[in-house]
């Protein structure tokens, strides 16, 4: 299966839900201005935002359609061309991240996004070209998630640093940096917690990490990406923003696009924060994990 199959296979709930609900808003004359409404609707009611239903309606406004193949195609051509303009600029290229030993990133979000996977995942993307990965497991509250990541480690050879449940997450990261650079690791990708009903206690934790691993390289952490799990719809929006309020965010990896008709919540919430994107998960399997590209994701959203 090559890359756009993936796209295809794990946006196809997602696909048919917006394809087929503009199928039935195609007419044989100019639409008129309750079936704008009725467009518009729809694309909100698609998690695509309301600032992105209303440009999309606008370019819809002037369009003359019939129920041939071929103007029906120009209608998914307008939109596809649409999502690429809005999420083009943002794709993250792993290429980009900072070329440092190692390259530190911290992994947030929120509990039950399939963040502990989408580390093991990504670690995986990451030892292309025989690059060496550490894992630090900072969220010492769950043990769950500890013997999670312990359990990817030794799936994809890597190593991990890891602390009783219950201890200091920055003294956590502050050793797999440590052990990282002195054995000449690439990456070192750290776990955190995720409980935003504890925001105060979850900033202080962000600031403690980031202030220790200053203290081994100044520069570090190189990145921060957040996990969304995309069956969330429009609360992965709110997530963003309380997450904007506790870290710098550099990249977005958005998850379980397989498991829902919700798939357009990703353009909305590039149209909004303008935020790179990393990669999506599509799948259970090792290699769901995709490096996002735009128009992948926009012509498999409009297949039909």
């Amino acid at each position: 299966m090559n890359i756009f199959d993936k796209f295809k296979s794990g946006l196809s709930k997602s696909s048919k839900s917006l394809s087929s609900g503009l199928n039935d808003l195609i007419f044989k004359k100019k639409i008129e201005e309750s079936k704008l409404d009725e467009l518009e609707d729809f694309l909100i009611q698609s998690d695509v935002g309301v600032e992105v239903a209303k440009e999309l309606t606008e370019k819809f406004s002037n369009i003359k359609i019939n129920s041939k193949n071929s103007e029906k195609e120009d209608i998914y051509k307008i939109f596809s061309n649409y999502i690429i303009e809005i999420l083009k600029p943002l794709e993250k290229k792993l290429d980009d991240i900072k070329d440092n030993k190692p390259s530190t990133i911290l992994i947030a979000g929120v509990n039950g996004v399939g963040k502990t996977t989408t580390i093991g995942k990504l670690g995986k993307l990451l030892q292309q070209n025989n690059k060496k990965i550490i894992f630090g497991a900072a969220d010492t509250f769950r043990a769950a998630a500890v013997n999670q990541l312990e359990i990817w480690a030794k799936k994809i050879n890597a190593e991990i640093i890891k602390s009783n449940e219950g201890a200091d997450p920055a003294s956590v990261a502050y050793k797999a940096l440590e052990y990282g650079k002195n054995n000449h690791f690439d990456y070192l990708l750290i776990d955190t917690a995720g409980r935003l009903q504890n925001k105060k206690n979850l900033m202080e934790e962000f600031k403690k990490i980031t202030t220790v691993v200053k203290k081994i390289d100044s520069s570090a952490p190189h990145e921060t990406f957040l996990i969304l799990d995309a069956t969330t719809g429009q609360s992965a929006i709110s997530q963003v923003d309380e997450f904007k309020k506790i870290t710098p965010i550099t990249g977005i990896i958005m998850t379980k696009l397989d498991g829902t008709a919700k798939g357009g919540i990703l353009l909305a919430i590039g149209k909004k924060f303008k935020l790179p994107i990393v990669a999506l998960g599509m799948g259970e399997k090792e290699d769901d994990l995709q490096i996002f590209k735009a128009d992948h994701y926009a012509n498999a959203l409009m297949l039909n």
